[in-house]
């Protein structure tokens, strides 16, 4: 699964995950750092990328616009890269699940 992590994400999460999501990019990567959400929406369904964020406002989008693109919310307050990193490991078999229903847009993912 190709992973599209918003500015509200640390760029590194790119390269801790590589090994589990291979082809995953941060926004500042592909040119889109202070885009509005439509951009990265657009971007993300052109591209075939699923969301991973902590803006609510994307979860809005989905259950509004339905899919594609999906997204992936992360549903934590204050917490660290090696967190988030962590629990997207965790949950790789769910996110693939998830990436293959093609009915199912967003996804809340919190520490189990």
């Amino acid at each position: 699964m190709k992973l599209l992590f918003d500015e509200n994400l640390a760029p590194a999460l790119v390269d801790s995950l590589a090994d589990i999501y291979q082809d995953s990019v941060h926004v500042r990567d592909v040119g889109l750092k202070s885009s509005s959400d439509r951009k990265l929406w657009d971007y993300a369904a052109q591209m075939g990328c699923t969301i991973v964020t902590k803006d609510a406002d994307f979860r809005q989008r989905s259950f509004l616009l339905g899919p594609p693109p999906k997204v992936i919310w992360i549903g934590l307050g204050n917490c660290s890269t090696k967190q988030i990193a962590e629990i997207l490991r965790k949950q790789w078999s769910q996110i693939e699940a998830f990436g293959l229903a093609e009915e199912q847009a967003f996804l809340n993912l919190h520490p189990r």
